[in-house]
């Protein structure tokens, strides 16, 4: 017998037994950061998994199965033209308006492939963080400059990160480029146009089923999105259309697959979840029966959604019994703690509000109601582009699924350099404009 590994075995019990033992229950802040923890993953599954998350899944699992390594090294990898590889990641924000955790299946895609560390974390950072929509709405409710400056500093973070990055990791993407030179280049099944269009069908799915209401019921914006089904219908229904006449997949089971997803929409016009839940079954159903190519689609999106989806679950459940499920609703931490905490301008205001931003959740679009009300309660604008620059693009859920992809190292070192810009972005703002 093992008598160490014992004793651990042994600790271990031990410290579960006395962790339920002394479970605070009935401490009305600890029964509330419970109940607030399982509100935040209950919204989190309803509006976040399917309409975001599995989107994502399809797009990460067709990046890996239908895009050559060899495209990805000539554009984000490690030896690729630094200008085209970090121009083409810093902008990405600009097509794919998604959350911290909706870019994470991605960035494993695209990292998987053979991505440089330092595009990779650029794609990563930019994802989320520029949002066309999201800088919109900044600039229009928190004021123009804090607008420009979000939208300045985010584009600079992504390339400036990734590029500290690469250097600090500059030997191992040395071996990682060579050990991708060496593969051999895969044969190319169909055209580039049709990948890009099949590439173009799956996005336009996720950008508008997720489009997010403006603050005003009036212009581009609202027509969008009071459209966004429809154009996110077209968009499924133009990825249908592909499925058949470029991957070889049955038109009767196109078909048999949509007739639950049109009878569903016209039984309940107001609730076009069941009608995305349905297709979502249906190309699952559908991409799991065939062979080839597209099964190994199905089985690199079904791989991704193991990796990553308990994690993210499970960071959800925990941000939201620390900080509370939405503005106002609070956690283990008081909300008057983090208002006190970001007033003024002077560094630990600013240092505060980037880790704070850092290991919140924010759906898309809420961070900015959220600055709102604590710029209301006394925050300074030098700490309010601190936590947006922080914020939205990471997240405690999501820093689990990036050390899954990246390891524990590059994590840490990911982290601390997002809360350390927002934090000197933060202060150099605030002392000019706060």
């Amino acid at each position: 017998m093992n008598w160490r590994s014992e004793w651990k075995v042994l600790l271990l019990i031990v410290a579960v037994f006395f962790g339920i033992y002394y479970l605070p229950i009935g401490i009305p802040r600890f029964d509330n950061s419970i109940q607030e923890s399982l509100k935040l993953v209950k919204w989190y599954a309803r509006e976040h998994v399917l309409l975001c998350l599995v989107p994502a899944f399809f797009i990460a699992g067709a990046i890996g199965v239908f895009v050559s390594s060899a495209s990805v090294m000539k554009y984000l990898g490690a030896k690729a033209n630094k200008v085209v590889a970090y121009g083409v990641a810093s902008v990405s924000g600009t097509v794919l308006a998604v959350c911290s955790c909706t870019v994470l299946p991605l960035f494993a895609g695209i990292r998987n492939m053979g991505a440089g560390l330092g595009p990779a974390v650029a794609f990563l950072y930019s994802g989320p963080a520029i949002n066309v929509l999201a800088i919109i709405l900044t600039a229009r409710i928190l004021g123009f400059e804090l607008g420009v400056a979000r939208a300045l500093g985010a584009i600079g973070f992504s390339i400036v990160i990734g590029l500290i990055m690469h250097f600090i990791y500059r030997n191992e993407e040395i071996v990682h480029a060579e050990a991708q030179a060496a593969m051999p280049e895969p044969e190319v099944e169909r055209p580039l146009w049709q990948t890009v269009l099949y590439f173009a069908a799956m996005i336009g799915v996720l950008v508008f089923a997720n489009w997010g209401k403006p603050a005003q019921e009036t212009g581009l914006w609202y027509t969008i999105f009071a459209s966004k089904w429809v154009i996110a219908s077209v968009f499924g229904a133009a990825l249908a259309v592909f499925l058949v006449l470029w991957f070889g997949v049955k038109l009767w089971k196109v078909l048999l697959g949509a007739v639950p997803v049109v009878v569903l929409a016209v039984l309940f016009p107001n609730n076009p979840v069941a009608s995305f839940t349905a297709a979502a079954l249906a190309l699952s159903v559908i991409t799991s029966t065939e062979k080839g190519s597209t099964k190994d689609w199905f089985d690199a999106s079904w791989g991704f959604a193991k990796q990553i989806l308990p994690l993210l679950l499970f960071g959800v459940l925990i941000a939201g019994a620390l900080l509370g499920s939405e503005p106002g609703a609070e956690g283990l931490i008081p909300n008057t703690w983090v208002v006190w905490a970001v007033g003024g301008n002077s560094f630990w205001a600013n240092l505060f509000a980037s880790v704070a931003g850092a290991f919140m959740y924010f759906a898309t679009l809420t961070e900015v109601p959220i600055v709102q009300g604590l710029m209301t309660s006394g925050m300074g604008k030098g700490p309010a582009l601190a936590l947006l620059l922080a914020g939205p693009a990471l997240s405690l859920p999501s820093m689990l699924v990036i050390r899954s992809v990246i390891g524990t190292q590059k994590t840490i070192v990911y982290v601390v350099l997002v809360i350390i810009m927002a934090t000197i972005s933060g202060i150099i703002f605030g002392t000019f404009w706060g």
